[in-house]
């Protein structure tokens, strides 16, 4: 589908509405320590990305994801 790039670029965008503290996105910003998310803005937020990507991330896959780079890579084989 995209390269890992632009899979970052597009999570980066959907991050930032939820990004309420500024933080540099990385592909190590974790989101519970670095962007201070709770459950609920995390939980939005993968709505978010399951509509954009038009995937599911299961509840088990969640929990394996720390940062944005794990993000991409799970986003990346969802889609492929």
């Amino acid at each position: 589908m995209t390269d890992r790039s632009e899979m970052f670029d597009r999570l980066k965008g959907l991050i930032a509405p939820f990004n309420k503290k500024g933080v540099e996105i990385s592909e190590v910003t974790t989101f519970a320590g670095d962007l201070e998310w709770d459950s609920l803005t995390v939980m939005d937020f993968v709505a978010e990305v399951e509509d954009d990507f038009d995937i599911v991330i299961s509840m088990n896959l969640q929990a394996e994801i720390e940062n944005v780079g794990h993000l991409v890579d799970a986003v990346k084989k969802l889609t492929d």
